[in-house]
């Protein structure tokens, strides 16, 4: 329980940052939507104004712009960058900082086993998540809301907050699987934002290039999209499987990893 204390104090400040960007996110968005809506031209012509890349990546196609829950939409796809970089940093640093600071040595003269601490570890990793996609999800609420005229966006909202969370997992244990693997856990963070980012420029190209769809299950970022889960779409059972293996198997690699690893102090 010291363990879990000790890094939720650690990762207050960035929880912090991390929260008031997604809360400035959302409001910034949304004011956006505001004085495009005031303009008097039609959302959705002026999005079909745009070049057919920018609407695919945007999934125009498919979001009603003329409400508040279909220009929420095209906005997550930032909250799910945010929320995505946030929990895989996460999971690499929660591992890797006691070698950054020099207390690794320290943190395992303790009476507690690794299994103990690589689980209050991961717990404090799960608490900041749940608590970030909380604070996108309440916002989202509140200023979406704001904007929508009478429209109900609870549930559109819910739907992208669930899948941002899923993805947030995901995530967290790529970095935190790669942390406990490799023998400089100092590198990870990089190299799982490295792994990041290039699944959603995969996603990216999907979109751009339907010959390459069977792609899309390589890449998280094309299981739960806002285009997708909206409007009654809900989830597609076998992403959420495939979700959930990644989850289980690098879970089971963090541990064992963690286990094996030999301390650089």
């Amino acid at each position: 329980m010291n363990i879990f204390i000790k890094e939720m104090k650690s990762h207050r400040k960035s929880l912090i940052i991390w929260s008031i960007g997604m809360i400035l996110m959302v409001t910034s968005g949304m004011s956006k939507y505001a004085g495009l809506s005031s303009s008097g031209q039609s959302m959705n012509d002026m999005m079909a104004q745009m070049p057919k890349a920018i609407q695919v990546v945007l999934g125009v196609g498919t979001l009603d712009l003329s409400k508040a829950s279909g220009y929420y939409g095209i906005l997550f796809i930032y909250l799910l960058l945010m929320g995505t970089i946030h929990a895989a940093m996460l999971g690499a640093t929660i591992i890797a900082k006691e070698e950054r600071d020099k207390t690794s040595e320290f943190l395992f003269v303790k009476p507690i086993s690794r299994i103990q601490i690589i689980t209050a570890k991961l717990l404090a990793a799960f608490m900041n998540i749940i608590i970030l996609n909380l604070v996108a999800f309440l916002s989202s609420i509140i200023i979406v809301g704001n904007y929508s005229k009478g429209e109900a966006v609870s549930g559109e909202i819910a739907i992208t907050m669930a899948g941002l969370f899923i993805l947030q997992l995901v995530f967290l244990v790529v970095g935190s699987s790669i942390a406990a693997v490799k023998k400089r856990p100092k590198t990870a963070a990089s190299i799982t934002t490295g792994i990041l980012l290039l699944t959603y420029i995969l996603s990216v190209a999907i979109d751009l290039n339907e010959t390459i769809e069977s792609l899309k299950y390589l890449t998280p970022f094309k299981y739960f999209e806002a285009k997708n889960v909206m409007y009654g779409g809900g989830f597609e059972p076998i992403f959420i499987i495939i979700s959930i293996l990644i989850i289980a198997t690098l879970s089971i690699v963090t541990y064992t990893a963690y286990q094996k690893r030999d301390l650089n102090v």
